[in-house]
């Protein structure tokens, strides 16, 4: 079948865009923990408090301390910094390995450079080291425009505010709310890897998308299918949106083309609808009898 022009994904379907923090979290935002306590007619401490807002972290974060690995015993920027340096294809396979986040202990002030326990405000110079705070996780974040939040359930902090998802205990992940009546449940959907660039997609920190089939694949992956004229779930094999002007398109192609194979017939299976149908051969495509979809295969 010839390459087919269909309209955005994302205006066939509602896609949900799963953004994640990669950290498990009890969270503490400007109004909590260290923070609740500065008074705000204080305006040294206050100052204090907000130094260098901004102004610290990496591609990452945001944020004003860095932390020491309790794997390697080397400072980083957080532990993506770490991860990206440590296990990299350039670093020899025995000495690859990632930051046990629930581990880290100590954070050293971007400002004063102290090392402490791991804190939302320095010990030392009185900094707040991320305004977005998360004591469980250990995640500091001075960005707070993310909307960030912690789920319990899923054990790690999202971003997008808490009020626009909802968690979906069958597919094991938060989810947008304009999905919680419409997608398809299916069991861990999230807890595996991207089936195009098989990063784990839980704890991805780039855009999920869920196809109507309910199986979940990076944005940008899709975008990069549907570029390549691919529309088919690389699991289930379901349409990834709702393709029908394109079968009407065909319809009309097939049309205008004769079939020399009248007489012979073959069974199909449907892989959007399911159905088995047996229809007349065409070397083109094969259209299902119970949904109209020519995205079938022969059985």
């Amino acid at each position: 079948m010839g390459a087919v022009q269909l309209e955005s994904v994302a205006a066939q379907h509602a896609h949900a865009k799963l953004n994640v923090d990669s950290l498990p979290q009890g969270p503490s935002l400007f109004d909590g923990n260290d923070t609740a306590r500065i008074d705000g007619s204080k305006s040294d401490e206050y100052e204090r408090f907000e130094k260098g807002l901004m102004q610290y972290g990496c591609a990452h974060y945001r944020r004003r301390c860095r932390i020491r690995a309790p794997c390697c015993n080397e400072i980083f920027d957080c532990r993506h910094c770490h991860n990206e340096s440590k296990n990299s294809i350039k670093i020899d396979t025995a000495r690859r390995h990632e930051l046990p986040r629930h581990e880290l202990q100590q954070v050293i002030c971007s400002l004063c450079g102290t090392e402490q326990e791991v804190r939302q405000t320095c010990i030392s110079c009185g900094v707040c080291m991320g305004k977005y705070f998360c004591e469980v996780c250990k995640l500091f974040d001075d960005d707070v425009s993310k909307e960030q939040y912690h789920c319990h359930v899923c054990g790690i902090c999202r971003i997008g505010g808490r009020e626009n998802f909802f968690h979906c205990s069958k597919c094991g992940c938060c989810y947008s709310k304009v999905l919680k009546n419409s997608h398809a449940c299916v069991e861990g959907a999230m807890h595996h890897d991207c089936p195009i660039c098989f990063e784990y997609l839980f704890e991805s920190r780039n855009d999920v998308s869920v196809l109507p089939c309910g199986h979940t694949i990076h944005e940008k992956c899709l975008k990069e299918m549907k570029e390549h004229c691919q529309f088919a779930c690389p699991l289930c094999s379901k349409s990834v949106c709702d393709m029908s002007k394109a079968w009407e398109r065909l319809d009309a192609e097939l049309a205008t083309l004769s079939n020399s194979f009248d007489d012979k017939m073959v069974r199909i299976l449907c892989n959007d609808c399911g159905a088995v149908s047996e229809v007349q051969f065409h070397l083109i495509a094969h259209k299902c009898h119970n949904c109209k979809s020519y995205n079938t295969r022969q059985i």
